[in-house]
């Protein structure tokens, strides 16, 4: 389980980016770096982390279904997760 305030920050993140897309946006199409360099560093999409919806693990994220492989597994073998079923051959 991640720390609260690490799912915190991420949520602050995903914020910020939507907030300031249109502006980074339209100063790089604008070719304006420097007002680029002036706005906050969290506005970049780039510094946000895909954590696991559940818990909040960072790594073994798995992006079709947004947990991370663990929890999936867990889930997965539960039946709780449709049309995913353990492979047998």
């Amino acid at each position: 389980m991640a720390k609260e305030s690490m799912k915190a920050r991420e949520i602050k993140r995903a914020k910020i980016v939507a907030k300031y897309s249109s502006k980074r946006k339209a100063l790089k199409e604008s070719g304006d770096y420097e007002s680029l360099q002036k706005l906050p560093r969290n506005a970049s999409p780039v510094r946000m982390h895909n954590r696991c919806k559940l818990t909040g693990r960072p790594k073994g994220y798995m992006r079709q279904f947004g947990l991370s492989r663990v929890t999936f597994r867990e889930m997965a073998n539960k039946g709780l997760i449709p049309g995913v079923t353990k492979a047998s051959w």
